[in-house]
């Protein structure tokens, strides 16, 4: 009976090991993947490179919406949003999500995509994706905002965007004000 205890004690002692060996296998995997950039394309780089803002576009808001959107809301409720400032590189969605393009050497044709209508996006250091958008609700749909236009001046800069962030269903978009046509 003792010989079986002993078995049974030695058996699980060496399932445990085994098991954290290969945890700690997983572990070492997991930390080397993450040293390789999560971006598509690292060695596109943004004019000016990765160390400094060009610029900002952006107000901070008082609140994270504006009363256009609040009132466009179902029952004046948006959806939550928190206000933010990320910083990272100007590019269109299109062509980053289709082919990985961004940065200095696709700003031309990333240029005609913003001016086409193209959905305009943050790309910062480490990967992440921001859709841009004008904040203030009316003005937007009724064609009286000039966020495209900046966007697609500070194409492949890096910026420090301000606005309202959101994400809906892993879609993330910060809503920037201060593009209203005066």
């Amino acid at each position: 009976m003792l010989r079986k205890s002993l078995f049974a004690s030695l058996v699980t002692i060496a399932l445990a090991l085994t098991l954290a060996a290969a945890d700690e296998k997983k572990m070492e995997s997991k930390k080397s993947e993450g040293a390789k950039s999560a971006m598509l394309h690292p060695e596109m780089t943004p004019e000016g490179g990765w160390d400094k803002a060009m610029g900002t576009l952006g107000e901070k808001p008082a609140e994270p919406w504006s009363s256009t959107t609040v009132g466009a809301g179902v029952n004046g409720k948006p959806v939550p949003g928190k206000i933010v400032t990320v910083t990272g590189e100007i590019i269109d969605l299109s062509c980053y999500n289709q082919l990985g393009k961004h940065g200095e050497k696709h700003k031309s044709c990333g240029q005609k995509c913003l001016n086409s209508g193209q959905p305009i996006g943050l790309l910062t250091k480490d990967g992440a994706i921001y859709m841009l958008m004008d904040e203030e609700h009316d003005p937007r749909r009724d064609g009286q905002t000039e966020l495209r236009k900046a966007a697609g001046d500070h194409f492949a800069h890096v910026m420090e965007v301000t606005g309202t962030e959101t994400n809906v269903r892993g879609v993330h978009a910060i809503y920037v004000q201060g593009f209203v046509k005066k």
